[in-house]
Formats: C-alpha cells, sequence, structure tokens
C-alpha cells in the first residue's frame, strides 16, 4: 500500500546522507519535497501542510541532538510526527456496558458486513468466554444479510436476523432485547451502507443509534477511497458522533491518504484495520507501527503480536535454551515451521521485519516449507531426534517417502546444520562486536 510513499521518503532521507548540519535552506528542500510526497499519497491537504510545518520546526529546534546526522534527525523528526498524526497510542473497543453495542456505520461498498465478522472474531479471540451477538440490520442490500449469515457461521458466531423484515429499527430492537436477556457481552449491529447526503438513510441511522445506545460508533473506511473515505467520516460524525474508524483494504494499492489524515480530520482514533480477506484479518491499529511501515522500516509491533499469539511462552524459552547450546533437532524445526505457518506466509512475515530488500523483486517459493515438512515427517522419531545418523540409505527412504529428491534432502540436512552452527557461534559474535565497536545506543527508535 505504501510503496511509492515509502520510496519518496527513501530517496529524500538519503538525500540528506552527504550534509553535515541542518540549515534553514536545507530543511525547507527536505520539507517541500516530504509534502510534495504526501500530497501525492493523496494526503489531506491542510493535514500536509500543519504536518510539514510542525516538521520544519522541530528540525530547526532545539529537540533535535546535536551528536547524530542530519539524516538521523529527520528522519526521527518525520517518524514521531508520524505517530501523533494518527493519534500517538492505540485504542481498542470501549467495552463498559453489558452488552457493549458496537455499531457499524459507512458507505456500501467499505466493508462494513465483511467487518462486523472480523470484529466478532477479534473480541472472541481476544476473551475465550466472551459471548458475541451480530445483528444483519443492513435490510437495503439483497444479499447483506445472506453475507453475513455465511459469516457467522465459519466463526462459530449467534446472528439475530429477521426472516421477511423491512424495517432495521425493528430488527435492531428485537437483536438489542436479546443480547440483554441472554447475558451477551457484545452487540455488533450492521447498518446499511450509505451516503452522508442521503437524508432518510442518515436520519435512519440516528434512530438505531439512540435505540440500541452505543458505547462505539465505528465508521468503516476503505484506503481504496483515499479523500472521499476522510470527508464522508467527516461528514457522519456531524450527524451521528462517531467513537473510531476501521481503516479496510490496507493490503491493496492505495496511496495511503486516508490512514494519515482521517484521524486528524475527524480527531476520532483509527481503531483498528483491515489487513487481508480472511475473517481474522484484522488487528488492532497501532500509530508507531503504521509510522514504520510507511518509512520502510518493517512492523515489528505487528511481528511481535504474531508470534506470541502461535508460540507458547515456557517453549519458546525451552527453545531459546535448545539454540543456545545447539540441541536444536528436527523435531524442533517441525514445531517452528507449524508456528510459523500459523502467523501467515513467509513472504508476508518478511515484508514486517526491518530492513528487509524489495520483496516484489525477490522470488520467495512457499512450497519449499512444504517439502521441508514432508520430509521431516517421512523421518523416524530416532531421526527427527538426531539419535541416528542420516546415512545415504536413510536419505533415499526419506526423499522416497515425501516425493522429493535425494539432492533436495541433502540440501534440507545442510541447511539444517548451518541454522544449528549459527545459533551455536552467535554468542561469540555478539561478544566480538560489542567488543570491538563500543557501547553505542541507538536513541531513535525505543
Amino acid at each position: 500500500m505504501f510503496n511509492s510513499l515509502t520510496e519518496k521518503l527513501q530517496s529524500l532521507f538519503d538525500s540528506l546522507s552527504g550534509k553535515k548540519q541542518f540549515t534553514e535552506e536545507n530543511v525547507s528542500d527536505a520539507v517541500r519535497e516530504v509534502r510534495l510526497a504526501l500530497l501525492d499519497a493523496d494526503v489531506n491537504y491542510a493535514v500536509a501542510s500543519q504536518f510539514v510545518k510542525r516538521v520544519k520546526e522541530k528540525a530547526l529546534g532545539d529537540q533535535v541532538l546535536k551528536s547524530v546526522s542530519p539524516k538521523e534527525q529527520f528522519v526521527k523528526v518525520v517518524h514521531d510526527e508520524l505517530v501523533a498524526l494518527m493519534g500517538s497510542e492505540e485504542q481498542g473497543i470501549n467495552a463498559q456496558g453489558k452488552p457493549c453495542v458496537i455499531l457499524v456505520c459507512g458507505l456500501q461498498g467499505s466493508g462494513k458486513t465483511t467487518h462486523c465478522a472480523k470484529l466478532a472474531a477479534f473480541l472472541k479471540k481476544q476473551r475465550v468466554d466472551s459471548k458475541v451477538l451480530l445483528a444483519a440490520c443492513d435490510l437495503q442490500r439483497a444479499a447483506a444479510v445472506e453475507q453475513l449469515k455465511k459469516l457467522a457461521a465459519q466463526i462459530d458466531t449467534p446472528l439475530f436476523a429477521l426472516e421477511g423484515e423491512t424495517d432495521p429499527l425493528a430488527v435492531a430492537r428485537e437483536a438489542y432485547e436479546k443480547a440483554k436477556r441472554e447475558g451477551f457481552d457484545f452487540l455488533i449491529v450492521d447498518t446499511a451502507g450509505r451516503l452522508h447526503i442521503d437524508e432518510e438513510l442518515m436520519s435512519q441511522l440516528e434512530k438505531i443509534k439512540a435505540l440500541v445506545k452505543p458505547e462505539e460508533v465505528l465508521f468503516v473506511a476503505s484506503a481504496a477511497t483515499g479523500q472521499d473515505a476522510v470527508k464522508t467520516a467527516q461528514e457522519f460524525d456531524k450527524r451521528i458522533a462517531i467513537t473510531g474508524t476501521i481503516l479496510t483494504m490496507l493490503d491493496g494499492n492505495a496511496r495511503a491518504g486516508a490512514a494519515l489524515s482521517i484521524r486528524e480530520v475527524t480527531q476520532k482514533p483509527i481503531k483498528f484495520e483491515g489487513i487481508g480477506e480472511k475473517v481474522t484479518d484484522l488487528q488492532v491499529f497501532h500509530p508507531r507501527s503504521m509510522a514504520d511501515r510507511i518509512l520502510g522500516m518493517g512492523d515489528v509491533i505487528n511481528l511481535v503480536r504474531k508470534a506470541q499469539e502461535n508460540f507458547d511462552e515456557e517453549e519458546s524459552k525451552n527453545l531459546e535454551k535448545k539454540l543456545r547450546k545447539a540441541t536444536f533437532t528436527y523435531e524442533d524445526y517441525l514445531r517452528q515451521m507449524a508456528g510459523i505457518k500459523k502467523m501467515g506466509s513467509f513472504k508476508s512475515l518478511l515484508k514486517m521485519m526491518p530492513g528487509m530488500p524489495n520483496l516484489d523483486e525477490m522470488h520467495i517459493d512457499e512450497k519449499e516449507f512444504s517439502r521441508i515438512e514432508a520430509m521431516i515427517l517421512s523421518m523416524t522419531k530416532a531421526e527427527r531426534e538426531e539419535r541416528i545418523e542420516l546415512i545415504p540409505s536413510r536419505r533415499r527412504r526419506i526423499a522416497s517417502g515425501s516425493g522429493t529428491s535425494i539432492d533436495d534432502v541433502n540440501r534440507m540436512v545442510k541447511g539444517f546444520k548451518r541454522l544449528k552452527q549459527f545459533f551455536k557461534d552467535l554468542p561469540s559474535f555478539k561478544k566480538q562486536m560489542l567488543g570491538g565497536a563500543g557501547k553505542k545506543e541507538n536513541f531513535l527508535w525505543r
């Protein structure tokens, strides 16, 4: 999504590499380029202007340390201002009442219905014992109720719908009563997509809000619509006082303008971001994570979260001990591969790592992991635990059992041994690095 903006900003930062100090002139040139990059990314004009004004003031102010290069100073200032622009801290659901009612609204085609289900799946994952009820109040679009019904079945969540009913207020009223009566923790109300200039539908939305008294009114904004999403969010906020935004289609080719403008314009936080098509592809919006991604620094925050969700803490500690002692086995390798597969595609994980090259230019064969998995599964228990040497006859059997070649098995064994050696050598490598260069601390990011 941010490729174009990221490339332009990185090119600008590189141009500062040769500068020995900041001057009024080179800072003015730099912020002019930042402004052009933001406008090209479809950022709101007023937001872009205020942003570069703050960047310039800080870049020339006393806050900047004199002991680091102008490039590092400027990158830090831009990063900090991006974080501030998008809200500084992440904000989740304000779950005060029971049921906590979440009213979801927005334009037709923005992904409201899908994100109602994603939100339900997210809440159930966060609180395992949570009872979530979905209410199908989008009666404008013919297939909306059926779509929500299918999504609700996928995540094993009850759906409230009234067959043949044409009044969404009636559905909302009965869904609310059911949620209160049966002790649901959350009620998520899907509403019809509407334009803010459609007086009849906006009035209907106001009535639904008054009826169900939601703790959260979330506006679903598609990043693909750019500034239109920002303007519409502003108008919805004037009419029904939204409490936050869900940004969707962030995995597409949108230019990032909505992500950078919507919070500043509405003064309401971005609470969630949709990151894919699966019903589980929803995560809490973190301003620092987004700033990291925009500046091409990866996404360490969400990478760590994915790892925490998919790897047991005690098992991870045991694994660390094994790696340090070089007692890591094929059995451990297999378990780690299973955890990584749960986190998503390998290419998507690499994109989250800082300093990775442009992955569009890299050929990453996801099938290679399946082949390695098949080879390890074709080993006996003793072989996987490295109690038996993998002599040629055993390697031929493994190749035959996994549908691979003897060369594939040899490469896998060689790669595994190289990995073990790397972790065995790591402590001495770190000691050499710290001893030689002096322990210079990077003040910039954490």
